[in-house]
């Protein structure tokens, strides 16, 4: 049984269970169809022996088979980041953009007593605070920058088996170890997991103890290196496929048994034509072989975590308990109702009483709760071209929240010096074809054509 106090739930596992992972193991080797083979995997004490078998031979695919839903029930924010990284699963979490979250509460950290006061007095003041600036009027989704990143998130998680146990060897034995939060919730998943599917859960703890570790630079680092300067640009195209426009084409003619001699390449008109085609299709596959790297500079945790939330791409993201009060973002909505000194006193005080508390000897890990929303962070992420239509279609959308709608309109200014005939297309569902709003529609469709028309 489910602990009640358990943070994360496994609310479901496929029907068939370890069935068809046990199936999959026999199926390649097996005399029978399909059907004959899962037939023959009725017996759980064979389908976990021969799941161990097959897992430990390095033929861990089989387990993808299995799906997991599961419930992560009043975690912090910081577990929500941490988690949805996790690329092969799908997440629904509830909105900080619609929700009130003046009263949802927060995870506290094991503190001495002097340092809980602390770390609880400063954390309550920001969740008044929060009240107090929605109750002037600003946005949810901008006084939410206010808020610590130990406040409370609830989500639901579907995985494979097979993602999940990579996660579950990072929280117990990895990066995430380190963080007590995230060492409990590795634990209480285990339990879980070990009841519901004690084939796949066969001997984890022998093979999951070698850990993870990062690469190290500091041997070959500039000795006289300086930090950072703030003038870095918002957003810096790193690469770019070369030749991109023709590379689309090329794999697109491919996939239809046309020569590449058949197709006019010197002619402009007829690239952007073929490129066109391709983008308004219901299968353009093609886009991927196209691939851009972006490095974001001066991204709000909030931003990055609609970033994180694309599952088709590549993140480097630096662990967040590296600076707790840094850099951070002021909305023009806080400027506007003269709020703006009550908000940049907030990140002070969070300056100093990170400051106190590391004078006390709370360590990074516990201070990472204490990072405010509002704080900014670089990363770089790599998408193909194809997930970058998905990706402009909703984030330079007048609905998609301000931050990350200013930062995708910038990428999509640099890809279109790039590669014109793939990006000119490019822009928010109603530029490309037609408003998928509703009544929610912002009805300035006319005016969002003009702007993309004329981006440069």
């Amino acid at each position: 049984m489910t602990d009640s106090k358990s943070r994360v739930v496994v609310l479901g596992v496929s029907s068939t269970g370890e069935q068809i992972p046990a199936a999959a193991g026999r199926i390649s080797t097996q005399p029978g169809n399909a059907l004959e083979v899962f037939s023959q995997s009725q017996d759980a004490q064979k389908n976990a022996k021969l799941i161990r078998k097959v897992t430990l031979s390095g033929h861990n695919s089989t387990v993808e088979h299995t799906v997991l839903n599961l419930a992560f029930n009043d975690v912090s924010v910081f577990v929500e980041q941490y988690v949805i990284e996790y690329r092969l699963a799908s997440y629904t979490v509830k909105s900080r953009r619609y929700v009130d979250f003046s009263d949802q509460g927060y995870y506290l950290p094991e503190f001495t007593e002097e340092q809980r006061q602390v770390f609880v007095s400063f954390v309550d003041s920001l969740f008044v605070k929060y009240n107090h600036f929605t109750e002037q009027g600003i946005p949810k989704e901008d006084a939410r920058f206010l808020l610590p990143y130990c406040f409370r998130s609830n989500f639901y998680c579907t995985i494979n088996a097979r993602e999940l146990l990579y996660m579950l060897r990072d929280m117990l034995y990895g990066r995430g170890s380190r963080f007590a939060e995230l060492l409990s919730l590795g634990e209480q998943l285990r339990a879980q997991l070990e009841e519901r599917l004690p084939g796949i859960m066969t001997d984890f703890e022998s093979r999951s103890r070698h850990g993870f570790d990062m690469p190290q630079f500091d041997d070959l680092l500039k000795k006289d290196s300086i930090e950072q300067s703030e003038t870095l640009p918002s957003v810096t195209l790193v690469t770019a496929t070369k030749d991109a426009e023709r590379t689309v084409i090329t794999a697109a003619l491919t996939e239809q048994e046309i020569p590449l001699s058949a197709f006019p390449f010197d002619d402009a008109g007829a690239v952007k034509e073929a490129i066109r085609r391709i983008e308004s299709s219901t299968r353009p596959r093609a886009l991927e072989t196209a691939v851009y790297t972006f490095y974001l500079h001066g991204v709000s945790l909030p931003a990055l975590t609609h970033f994180t939330r694309h599952r088709i791409q590549s993140l480097s993201i630096p662990s967040l308990d590296r600076t707790v009060a840094g850099a951070y973002i002021l909305p023009s909505s806080v400027e506007a109702a003269g709020l703006a000194n009550d908000y940049r006193n907030a990140f002070e005080d969070c300056r100093r009483v990170a400051s106190e508390l590391r004078a006390m000897g709370v360590p990074a890990e516990k201070l990472v709760y204490l990072r405010m929303s509002g704080t900014t962070i670089d990363f770089t992420l790599t998408m193909n071209a194809r997930e970058l239509l998905h990706f402009m279609k909703l984030r330079t959308c007048n609905r998609a929240q301000w931050e990350i709608r200013e930062i995708a309109t910038e990428m999509l200014r640099q890809l279109r010096a790039v590669s014109p005939a793939i990006f000119d297309w490019y822009g928010p569902s109603c530029y490309i074809a037609a408003c998928p709003e509703g009544r929610l529609s912002c009805g300035r469709q006319a005016d969002v054509k003009v702007f993309f028309n004329n981006l440069k």
